[in-house]
């Protein structure tokens, strides 16, 4: 009687720690469950930051290079219209200069601003992609007509255009 007590006392122990063990067990698969999706939830979101970085990039690389691209055509002496930009930039400068205003050139547009008969006497060439600057002859004043200027404004309105024609979107 006391080993057959035993036996059943024994076999209940045995029974507790087979239920305990399959709590445990679910227990820890659970928690590792769990945890493998937190990482692989994490490493889809980092992935995918670093795609969108890798693009973001990308867009930017050939934002840059299509700037520098227009900017090497605007800066160039067989720019269709230059004379007539040039002339434009004469007639505004000549409403908004005082006198004795200096003319100081881009190099590139000198020859033909000297030509233009523009009014003003021409001093240096300053540095630019064309056109010039109007300077008082003390220098407390300097008007900028260099298509510099006027390209980073037509820039910033036209980025929006670019991007879309660039990377189809609206």
């Amino acid at each position: 009687a006391i080993t057959d007590a035993a036996k059943a006392k024994a076999k209940d122990t045995v029974s507790e720690a087979k239920r305990e063990l399959k709590s445990l067990r679910s227990d820890i698969l659970s928690k590792a469950m769990k945890e493998c999706s937190q990482i692989t939830t994490e490493m889809v979101a980092s992935a995918r930051q670093a795609n969108q970085k890798s693009m973001l990039i990308a867009r930017r690389e050939e934002l840059d290079a299509t700037k520098e691209s227009a900017m090497e055509m605007v800066g160039s002496a067989n720019l269709k219209g230059r004379s007539t930009l040039l002339q434009s930039l004469i007639s505004e400068a000549k409403g908004d200069a005082e006198a004795n205003m200096v003319l100081r050139p881009v190099g590139i547009d000198r020859s033909a601003l000297e030509s233009a008969g523009s009014g003003f006497a021409l001093g240096e060439d300053v540095d630019g992609l064309g056109g010039f600057v109007l300077e008082a002859p003390d220098g407390s004043m300097i008007l900028d007509y260099r298509f510099d200027g006027l390209f980073e404004k037509s820039w910033i309105t036209a980025l929006p255009a670019v991007t879309s024609a660039l990377f189809g979107e609206n």
